[in-house]
């Protein structure tokens, strides 16, 4: 059995993860860290967990873990690691945003490789450090991705965007209060959201000459988990043509599927995939994504890393059924 660690363990990231690895049949949660609940059991602060495990947080670290995940929030891992020591057969999946970059994935003697597997599986199987990509990114990316490996994308990429209240994690603030979310829609960092740096690397990656803007409207939803996603660009080919690139593109990817009918977040809640729905109006294409933000857009990724690495079935422990109803 796979022996897992986890740093960070109150949030909600920490506790998707270990939902679905308490169900893999190749893992084992060896210790769960986290500074402010060490010595309550793990189903006081997750409490859906009662009855289904007994283990508790902890204030020490298993430097010997086969694999460690990161759930510290963005920019607390580089703190982390630089006072920590692990292992040099630990394997590290990071589901913040210290590693995602070109410039940043490089970190003492590790290299970070971008975790996105329908862009990177073969390099993901062979790493021993993993940048586990952002939410709104993921969904992002997967809508644009087909496009960039043909060199489609030669105009504006205009996107909206909207993502449920647990993307903003599990700390209150003026934003996150249930009085003022209910009923409730808003835009915050247009244009500037921290995952765009991401998302251009990824489509210069397939077009390295891509050359136009990426503008990215993020909205808050006010339900609790999921993100829509709607992007639309110029596009000279046909309906049939766009859909049979996005199929061929993704024919040998376990959970990003194209479908005929138009999406809605139900499909995808409790979930590691992710939906895409074409759509041509003019010389325009309208792109929809869709994912679960806590799954796909955090902790089953990074369960889908993790098989990857250790060269399993890249569904293991991911076989979940959709909260339809």
């Amino acid at each position: 059995m796979i022996q897992v660690g986890i740093i960070g363990g109150a949030g909600y990231t920490a506790g998707e993860l270990v939902r679905l690895l308490i169900n893999h049949p190749h893992a084992e949660i060896n210790f769960v860290y986290s500074t402010s609940n060490a010595g309550n059991k793990i189903s006081k602060i997750h409490q859906d967990l009662i009855g289904s495990l007994e283990l508790e947080f902890t204030d020490t670290i298993n430097p010997e873990v086969d694999v460690l995940f990161l759930c510290l929030g963005h920019g607390n891992s580089v703190k982390f690691l630089s006072e920590n020591t692990f292992s040099n057969t630990t394997k590290i999946i990071d589901l913040g945003n210290d590693f995602r970059l070109e410039k940043d994935k490089v970190f003492q003697d590790k290299t970070f490789v971008y975790g996105l597997p329908e862009l990177q599986k073969e390099a993901i199987k062979s790493a021993n450090y993993i940048a586990n990509p952002g939410c709104f990114a993921t969904a992002i990316q997967l809508a644009l991705l087909p496009l960039a490996s043909e060199g489609l994308i030669n105009s504006d990429v205009h996107i909206n965007a909207v993502t449920g209240a647990t993307g903003a994690g599990t700390s209150l603030s003026a934003t996150t209060h249930y009085t003022w979310r209910d009923n409730n829609f808003s835009y915050y960092k247009p244009f500037t959201h921290q995952h765009l740096g991401e998302i251009n690397q990824s489509v210069k990656q397939l077009q390295n000459a891509f050359d136009s803007e990426i503008l990215f409207m993020p909205n808050r939803g006010n339900f609790s988990r999921g993100i829509f996603a709607t992007l639309y660009t110029d596009f000279q080919g046909s309906l049939e043509g766009a859909k049979n690139l996005y199929k061929e593109f993704y024919k040998d990817a376990e959970f990003t599927f194209v479908s005929e009918d138009e999406l809605h977040l139900k499909q995808v809640v409790n979930t590691n995939k992710c939906l895409i729905h074409l759509h041509k109006h003019g010389d325009k294409l309208l792109v929809t994504s869709v994912i679960d933000n806590l799954l796909k857009g955090a902790s089953g990724q990074a369960i889908q890393n993790m098989n990857l690495m250790f060269g399993m079935e890249e569904t293991e422990g991911l076989h979940l059924k959709a909260t339809y109803f």
